[in-house]
C-alpha cells in the first residue's frame, strides 16, 4: 500500500490530504496563526487526550491518498460522473462544529475528483461551500479563496491550486492542534476517507478491474488505522456516535482477510540512478459475496452520516 503525504487529497483531494499528516510548516516559518485572532471557549476543548508525534505520523502513513484512488479510476478510463458527488445544497444540514469539520473533508474529496477530471465548472461551487463550512469552524482564514476560484477556472494554473490547497490544510491542521481541537483534525481525515471510499464502491458497481476490487479490499487496513486514531477521542458524545455508525462496517472488513508475500529487492534503474525495489506482495482473501456487501456497507454509512 502506498504512503500519503497530505497528498494530494486528490488533486484538490490533495487538497484534503495533507490535512492528514502532522505538518509543522507554520511553526517552522515562525507564524503564529492564532495572533489577533478570537476563538470563543466553547468551540475549544478543555484538555483534550494527546497523541505523540511519532504515533499520529505512523497513523497518517499508512492511509492511502485519495489522490491515488481519484488517479485510479481516471487511468481505468471510468468517465466523470457528478452524481458520485455529494450535493453542496445538503451542506446546510451540518450545524455543529463536528458535523462541519466532517463535511470539510467530505467536500475536500469531492473537490479533488472534480480536479482530476478538470471539472472547472463545478469547482467553484464546491470551493464556496468549503469556506462556508471552514469559516463556520473558524479555520477559513488559512484559505486564500479569491486565488482558488481563479485558478480553479484555469486547467494551466492546476499545480498551483493543488499546493495552494495543500498549503492551506496544513496550516488548519497546525491551528486546530494549537487551539485543542485536534479532534477536529481526525474528524476532517475521517470525512475524507469516507467519499475517497464511497466513490470507489461506485466505480466498483461498473467495473470489474481487480485494482478496484483490491482497492476495496484494503481498504480495511486502512479503516483500522483511522479508527485507531477516531478512538482517542471517544470521550466524545459526537465522537461516540460517529463510530457507531462505523459499527457495521468494520464487521464486515474483520472478515476481510490480508496476508503478505515477502518478495526478493530487485536492482532497478530509475533516471540513471540504481536503486532497490521492493516485491513484496500483498494479498487480499473476500469472496463475490462478501465484495458486494462492503461495497454496500460504503454507501450506506456515507449515505447515513449525510444525513447528520
Amino acid at each position: 500500500m502506498k504512503n500519503l503525504h497530505f497528498i494530494y487529497y486528490l488533486s484538490l483531494l490533495a487538497i484534503l490530504s495533507q490535512v492528514i499528516t502532522a505538518c509543522n510548516s507554520c511553526s517552522k516559518q515562525g507564524v503564529d496563526v492564532t495572533q489577533d485572532l478570537y476563538v470563543p471557549d466553547s468551540v475549544i476543548e478543555v484538555a483534550p487526550p494527546q497523541v505523540s508525534k511519532a504515533v499520529t505520523e505512523q497513523m497518517m502513513q499508512n492511509i492511502s491518498s485519495p489522490v491515488e484512488t481519484a488517479a485510479l479510476i481516471k487511468g481505468l478510463k471510468i468517465p466523470f460522473n457528478k452524481n458520485f458527488l455529494a450535493s453542496t445544497k445538503q451542506a446546510e444540514k451540518f450545524n455543529t462544529n463536528f458535523e462541519k469539520a466532517f463535511a470539510l473533508g467530505l467536500y475536500g474529496c469531492d473537490l479533488g475528483y472534480l480536479n482530476m477530471y478538470e471539472k472547472t465548472s463545478f469547482v467553484v461551487d464546491y470551493i464556496s461551500t468549503i469556506k462556508r463550512l471552514a469559516d463556520d469552524i473558524q479555520v477559513g482564514q488559512f484559505f486564500d479563496f479569491n486565488t482558488l476560484k481563479r485558478l480553479a477556472t484555469n486547467n494551466e494554473n492546476l499545480d498551483s491550486l493543488i499546493l495552494i490547497s495543500q498549503q492551506s490544510f496544513n496550516r488548519i491542521d497546525n491551528y486546530l492542534t494549537e487551539t485543542n481541537r485536534s479532534m477536529l483534525s481526525a474528524v476532517i481525515v475521517a470525512g475524507v476517507w469516507v467519499e475517497g471510499a464511497y466513490l470507489s464502491s461506485r466505480v466498483a458497481q461498473i467495473s470489474n478491474h481487480p485494482r478496484i476490487r483490491e482497492t476495496i479490499g484494503e481498504q480495511k487496513t486502512i479503516l483500522s488505522f483511522l479508527l485507531a486514531l477516531l478512538m482517542v477521542y471517544d470521550k466524545d458524545p459526537s465522537m461516540t456516535k460517529l463510530l457507531d455508525n462505523f459499527g457495521k462496517i468494520k464487521k464486515l472488513y474483520d472478515e476481510v482477510k490480508i496476508t503478505y508475500e515477502i518478495g526478493e529487492p530487485e536492482m532497478v534503474e530509475e533516471n540513471g540512478v540504481l536503486t532497490f525495489k521492493q516485491t513484496d506482495k500483498q494479498i487480499i482473501q473476500m469472496d463475490d459475496e462478501l465484495y458486494q456487501k462492503l461495497i454496500v456497507g460504503i454507501q450506506e454509512l456515507r449515505n447515513d452520516l449525510l444525513k447528520l
